[in-house]
């Protein structure tokens, strides 16, 4: 077998940053940070309450500008500006706020419809994290609200998944669920995790420590 046989294919995606700094005020938060991240692989961030976990993943989303650094990401060798960047990523945040009076299915069917995405994909998916239909999202309990998080993350079936504190509540079921929809992913996409809780993830390929 040659070498060339051996390699494993060119990643679909990458995702680099360089030297990111972001102030609040006079607070530094992001102080020169510099990752890299591919298809198949994972980058771990971690770090002590407002060392900037969340912030950094804000800026990789587009949803906050850095003051200085660069942010490139290329799926399938197109370089994405940052509108493009947002549309090709899911994002688990304590922050997101579905529509309460929604049930989970409509829920999805709605970000289906803004998506493009073929509305079947939402039940399948409540279907398997084990969620039912038909359950307003406001009656939900803390935990079924994150793993319907989850599921609106990956509905679009992006190659690119930020995840800001993915475990919030779950039980070991949960957490076994979600897991399992992770490695699936990790197949062809990549993946940004802040906040792991010291669970054992899949396909870490480096560990970024903030606040050091």
């Amino acid at each position: 077998m040659t070498a060339s046989d051996d390699a494993l294919p060119a990643p679909l995606t990458t995702l680099t940053f360089d030297g990111l700094r972001r102030n609040f005020g006079r607070l530094p938060v992001l102080r020169g940070v510099s990752g890299t991240v591919e298809s198949r692989q994972l980058l771990l961030i971690s770090g002590s309450n407002g060392s900037g976990k969340s912030t950094l993943l804000r800026c990789l989303a587009g949803l906050l500008s850095p003051q200085r650094g660069t942010i490139e990401c290329r799926v399938e060798g197109k370089l994405l500006d940052v509108e493009d960047r947002r549309r090709a990523l899911g994002f688990v945040s304590p922050d997101l706020e579905l529509y309460p009076e929604l049930t989970t299915l409509e829920n999805l069917e709605f970000f289906s419809r803004l998506r493009g995405v073929d509305p079947l994909r939402g039940g399948e998916l409540l279907d398997e994290i084990g969620l039912p239909r038909d359950r307003a999202a406001g009656a939900l309990s803390s935990g079924m609200t994150q793993r319907l998080r989850w599921v609106w993350a990956l509905l679009h079936q992006p190659p690119i998944l930020l995840l800001d504190e993915p475990f919030q509540n779950l039980d070991k079921n949960g957490r076994a669920d979600v897991l399992r929809m992770l490695n699936r992913h990790l197949e062809t996409g990549l993946a940004v995790v802040a906040n792991p809780d010291h669970l054992e993830l899949p396909h870490v390929a480096s560990h970024l420590v903030l606040g050091g």
